[in-house]
């Protein structure tokens, strides 16, 4: 169970990384591409609904930290019991 809880929170890093990468990209795409991109949509809204959409990640990763606590105080009490059980 620990470990599935340590691929999950590597999953959200990775997530996080990858948004920070493509925000990255898209910028440095806008700026040489397209420097006057007049009567569409504008780059910088774009790019401000990516950083919602990280935020969002980061409030699931952080509202994730406390289960995962739980689950090794769960799993350490329930190793405590079976070894006390087995002896």
């Amino acid at each position: 169970m620990e470990a599935e809880v340590d691929k999950l929170e590597l999953m959200f890093q990775k997530a996080d990384s990858d948004l920070d990468y493509i925000q990255y990209r898209l910028e440095y795409e806008i700026k040489t591409n397209h420097p006057d991109s007049a009567g569409e949509k504008n780059p910088v809204t774009l790019l401000k609904e990516l950083s919602a959409i990280k935020s969002r990640y980061q409030t699931l990763q952080a509202r994730f930290k406390p289960v995962a606590v739980e689950q090794k105080k769960t799993k350490s009490r329930i190793c405590a019991t079976f070894n006390k059980t087995m002896t």
